[in-house]
């Protein structure tokens, strides 16, 4: 992971450390770099979520990259996966998304795939980064007649969402369902999705206004979902993260059915199918206990990844494996899309449900769930400041402390934020009681640390 670039690309304040410069300085690269390895002028499909500041992001952007001599297709506001899928089918040279996730609309950010739908490779990525931190003017094309130019690409969003359709082999029907487009790219696209089958579906935050994204809707914020689930009597709700990227699922009591939970389910139905490949599915570090319990139970695989995408994604590949993902929601149907995609997973869970005729709740029943704390505390974004506060002698301490007062029935993961100012504490234990408290003592420790 370098300077610019993190586990999920380049992220930051939009208009303060993500500004038009930096914008305009990493389409300038990327299309130097492109030409260096195509050999010809390349092509770069642009999409955005509904954020304020993706407009003015996307006009920098698209001005660096066509300064470059890229010709830039705009695919509007899209899922962060419809621009992985679209980039192979139009046979971009690659993918840009500007999105900041699940982040508030304060924040954005720049992720880029590769031709095939992937993650852009480390030496791409790193040759970028390299160029947009010089000092000094970067390079531009060689004579006017090799600037690029900016096509309008809105209407690939079709392709998209028929080929998420096309991925359902089983009929979806007999359901209310409540669906949070978190006031981001879900919003263009579940419509256009859900409502082609026969449930009664309603949806939920799906008028962005460019600052209302994941403001208190979404996956990151499940509350007014699971009020509403239950008040309304539907068979469950479904909540997507500001790209559409992530999907996590209320069940008809109102509780949360995490990605872990999603995943196990999901897993659990291929094996019936025989289409589990290799016998077993991916997580990473932070998935809990009771997924591991339920995979022995079911005599099935279950490697474990470090946190992000890419990490699962190569997991995966490494193990021939066509299901994997994280207890945030993203999930990966490699058999269908290269990356997470939240409406893929919705999809895919939906036929499981309305084939099942047993409540949502029963689904999730089988899947055990250890109590977990997950705190973050305060830090500073440096990723080497970050690490060097968490090998401060009293923060090793009290990590060897906490794990010790879990008497071998559980376990505390601490890592730095890979994209925030963040250090996350997660504990699992036997009883909420122990997870707290064990929690709180590591807390502690690295606030301690800072003062």
């Amino acid at each position: 992971m370098g300077t610019l670039f993190g586990t999920d690309g380049i992220r930051g304040i939009a208009n303060e450390s993500l500004n038009n410069n930096l914008a305009y300085r990493v389409g300038l690269a990327t299309a130097y770099q492109l030409r260096k390895e195509v050999g010809r002028r390349p092509m770069v499909a642009v999409g955005k979520d509904t954020r304020i500041s993706s407009d003015m992001i996307e006009a920098a952007l698209s001005a660096g990259l066509c300064a470059g001599g890229a010709t830039v297709v705009q695919l509007g506001v899209v899922p962060t996966p419809a621009v992985a899928y679209l980039t192979v089918t139009h046979h971009a040279d690659t993918g840009i998304v500007i999105s900041a996730s699940h982040n508030p609309y304060q924040y954005n950010g720049i992720k880029m795939f590769s031709a095939e739908g992937f993650k852009l490779n480390d030496q791409l990525e790193e040759a970028i980064e390299r160029m947009v931190l010089s000092t000094g003017e970067l390079p531009v094309a060689p004579g006017p007649e090799q600037v690029g130019q900016i096509y309008n690409g809105h209407f690939a969003l079709e392709g998209y969402t028929y080929h998420l359709l096309g991925t359902v082999t089983q009929e979806i029907s007999d359901l209310r369902v409540l669906i949070d487009c978190a006031n981001g790219a879900a919003s263009k696209t579940a419509r256009r999705i859900f409502s082609r089958f026969n449930m009664g579906v309603m949806y939920l935050h799906d008028q962005p206004n460019g600052v209302n994204i994941n403001d208190h809707c979404g996956s990151t914020h499940m509350e007014e979902l699971a009020e509403r689930v239950v008040s309304g009597c539907y068979d469950l709700g479904i909540a997507f993260d500001g790209d559409a990227d992530r999907c996590l699922v209320v069940d008809e009591k109102g509780q949360t059915v995490d990605g872990d939970k999603i995943m196990a389910i999901c897993a659990a139905h291929l094996k019936a199918q025989g289409k589990l490949k290799n016998n077993g599915f991916v997580a990473t570090v932070m998935s809990n206990l009771g997924l591991h319990r339920f995979a022995e139970a079911q005599g099935m695989e279950l490697p474990c990844s470090a946190v992000g995408d890419r990490h699962v994604l190569e997991l995966m590949q490494k193990k021939g494996m066509v299901l994997g993902g994280e207890q945030s929601g993203h999930i990966i149907f490699l058999d269908h899309m290269t990356t997470g995609d939240g409406q893929l997973a919705a999809l895919q869970f939906l036929q499981i449900v309305s084939q099942a005729m047993v409540p949502v709740s029963q689904l999730a029943a089988q899947v055990p769930q250890y109590p977990q704390v997950l705190q973050n505390v305060k830090a500073p974004l440096e990723k080497a400041a970050k690490e060097a506060l968490l090998e401060t002698p009293a923060v090793r301490q009290a990590i060897a402390e906490a794990e010790a007062s879990l008497g071998g029935d559980g376990r505390v993961l601490v890592r730095p934020s890979g994209t925030e100012a963040l250090i996350r504490v997660m504990v699992e234990a036997g009883t909420q009681e122990l997870a707290e408290a064990a929690a709180a003592t590591v807390v502690r420790s690295v606030e301690n640390a800072q003062n």
